[in-house]
């Protein structure tokens, strides 16, 4: 784990930023703060390749809000892989340690919002079992928003006749 506020973690967030710039015109205006990311309620992690930070994720801790959250609810924030770093699986590798992470917490479902201009991530989310959910957070009302879950819990156990 890292904190959010650690070099690395600002300097990939940094990046994604500048991402969202050439995208949408603007940085994700979503408020942010070290603390989100704080466990038990959160985690933030940062992946190196030969020492250079090269994948970044963290999820923080989300109740039923007017927001649009529901409890226990884990939101996916600034997943991100550099340019040269990408098409190695680093993000599906850090979705799963992000699940994990978040399940382990005792969260229930991960949501993450991502948008349109980035069919890449929606393709990621997507063949890693996230679907549709109702839209949530500071662009519930874009029309460019794509709000997504999966549910952390385990599948039932099929019951064994007696």
């Amino acid at each position: 784990m890292t904190r959010y506020d650690h070099p690395d973690a600002v300097l990939l967030t940094e990046q994604v930023q500048q991402e969202y710039v050439k995208r949408y015109g603007g940085p994700d205006a979503t408020a942010m703060d070290a603390d989100h990311f704080d466990g038990p309620q959160g985690q933030f992690m940062v992946g190196y390749l030969d020492g250079a930070p090269v994948v970044t994720g963290g999820w923080r801790g989300q109740d039923a809000s007017p927001e649009g959250f529901e409890d226990g609810d884990a939101e996916v924030k600034r997943m991100y892989v550099v340019p040269q770093a990408r098409g190695r699986g680093f993000a599906r590798r850090m979705l799963a340690a992000l699940e994990a992470g978040a399940a382990a917490a005792g969260r229930t479902r991960m949501v993450l919002e991502t948008g349109q201009m980035q069919p890449e991530a929606i393709a990621l989310y997507a063949s890693c079992g996230y679907t549709p959910v109702a839209k949530f957070g500071h662009y519930k009302d874009s029309p460019l928003s794509v709000c997504l879950g999966k549910s952390l819990r385990a599948p039932a156990e099929a019951a064994v006749p007696a």
